[in-house]
């Protein structure tokens, strides 16, 4: 008797994303490092100076941490309830943030105690940020105001009233000292200028407003708000350029890398989504553990820290390129093992004799079942993709797939039509799994109606089917559309006309 033979399991062409430059680049991270805050951590700003460590904004707290610690370096503490977005001024040495109980407070960096104490407010102040000049704050308040205050002075300089809802984002220019921008609930973007007192430009982003980011040149702002990223020409009068929506979620944060040609959004939806700004189609994903709230990328992208709502801060560091060169060369280098084959150059001589060992033969699960002839454990036992379809391919050879389908309960048949509808129509399966669909069709025909879980999956596959017909049916139309085009568009030949001539010419 032949020994069994066990299952081939075909190699199909993955349909997975390809490998680009921004694939290599941003998958050039290291393990990341996860820190536990008091909450959820709503803000991360980056000191613009070196060693550029960064602020996070937690509960009652702000932490500054270094570049690679895992501890923080400084602690402000003197809040009383949620503080909110802390934000370093140009030369680093000076951090305002807002908080729940609606003062605005301003930090040294090296000290303990708030130099200065801004009150005005009526509500929880979420937005703070600091004027070109550094001698103006802007901040923004739940109270539908957005005020400027003059830091020598501990003075209120304006305030303007023109939202009619929270105002959660907001940003200052910094090319120029007087103009800054909010985004706020009420679905709209302003562009302030502090020489006049009122709005100079208005647009309406449809959504309520999560994050404002400017172009270093000023020219183009980004909004996040809903589900959408939009991008806005403000040298056209706040002209609408691009409108995204890839995430499923609400945007919370934006960022832009360190040579602006990439944007980052992040999402409730647990994943960052990096775009090309010359095209603005995504290039690259980051997947994390739970909705993120708050984004920032160091300095030339050496690290990227993420804020979710389970209060962890995620640290991602970029590999240094002896680190890189490493990794690869341990890719590259062979088995140790070879070095110790010996005598393969051996040649035995006429009285020699090889003893052979017998190979024991380890089988899968499935193969396990097929020698026992269990086909419908078989079909059980493969639980991956590519090996169903081996499997189903193998019984189908042996005549035995209609014996492995049959005989289901509810569940078992549930599991089986949901792997066809996830995988019928994919191009690269179909041929195997059109065949098992008939054979459990023409089995369980008569039981119809008697499940109502098995009755929604067939409707679910025949609409997937009537589609999948309906597509089809268009590509062929367009294909014959193009074939026209094509053929119009080829220069006509002159047909020679010699052997008429002839006949004309023989007739005479």
């Amino acid at each position: 008797m032949a020994s069994f033979k066990p299952t081939n399991i075909p190699v199909y062409p993955k349909l997975g994303e390809k490998v680009t430059q921004d694939t290599l680049y941003w998958k050039n991270y290291k393990a990341p490092v996860q820190i536990k805050e008091f909450g959820a951590i709503t803000n991360i700003d980056f000191s613009p100076v070196t060693p550029h460590n960064f602020a996070v904004t937690a509960f009652t707290r702000i932490h500054i941490y270094g570049p690679f610690s895992q501890e923080p370096v400084k602690t402000f503490t003197r809040f009383k309830d949620t503080a909110y977005c802390g934000r370093f001024r140009s030369d680093g040495q000076l951090l305002v943030a807002g908080c729940e109980d609606s003062v605005v407070r301003l930090f040294d960096v090296g000290g303990k105690v708030a130099l200065r104490m801004f009150r005005g407010h009526t509500k929880a102040v979420h937005v703070t940020d600091f004027t070109s000049d550094r001698y103006q704050i802007l901040t923004g308040s739940d109270d539908y105001t957005c005020r400027l205050w003059d830091i020598p002075n501990a003075t209120e300089l304006n305030v303007y009233q023109e939202h009619t809802d929270y105002i959660r984002c907001g940003i200052t220019s910094k090319l120029n000292r007087d103009l800054f921008i909010t985004g706020s609930y009420d679905h709209t973007l302003k562009v302030f200028d502090a020489r006049v007192d009122k709005s100079v430009m208005s647009m309406d982003h449809g959504q309520p407003i999560e994050s404002l980011l400017l172009y270093p040149s000023e020219g183009l702002l980004v909004s996040a708000g809903g589900r959408y990223v939009k991008v806005w020409d403000l040298l056209k009068g706040g002209q609408p350029l691009v409108s995204l929506r890839n995430h499923h979620k609400t945007v919370t944060c934006l960022a832009l890398s360190s040579n602006g040609q990439r944007l980052l959004s992040a999402s409730l939806d647990r994943h960052v989504k990096v775009y090309s700004t010359t095209n603005y189609k995504v290039v690259h994903n980051f997947d994390y553990a739970a909705s993120i709230l708050s984004l920032a990328l160091a300095p030339d992208d050496e690290s990227i820290v993420v804020g979710m709502t389970n209060s962890i801060l995620s640290i991602k560091h970029r590999k240094s390129p002896e680190e890189s060169r490493e990794i690869s060369g341990q890719q590259r280098r062979r088995p140790s093992y070879r070095v110790f084959v010996k005598g393969k150059n051996y040649v035995p001589k006429q009285d020699d004799y090889l003893v052979s060992k017998p190979v024991k033969q380890y089988l899968a699960k499935y193969d396990k079942q097929l020698k026992k002839f269990n086909v419908s454990k078989a079909l059980d036992c493969a639980l991956e993709v590519c090996i169903l379809l081996a499997v189903i391919k193998e019984l189908d050879r042996r005549g035995t797939l209609k014996n492995a389908l049959a005989g289901r309960d509810e569940q078992q048949l549930s599991r089986l039509l949901s792997f066809l509808i996830g995988n019928l129509v994919d191009m690269r399966f179909a041929p195997v799994l059109v065949v098992a669909a008939e054979m459990i069709l023409d089995i369980y025909r008569s039981i119809l109606g008697q499940s109502p879980v098995i009755d929604r999956q067939l409707l679910r596959m025949q609409d997937l089917l009537e589609r999948e017909i309906d597509y089809q049916k268009e590509l062929v139309e367009v294909l014959g559309m193009l074939d026209t085009m094509f053929a119009s568009s080829l220069p006509k030949m002159e047909v020679p006309c010699s052997s008429v001539t002839q006949t004309a010419d023989s007739s005479d």
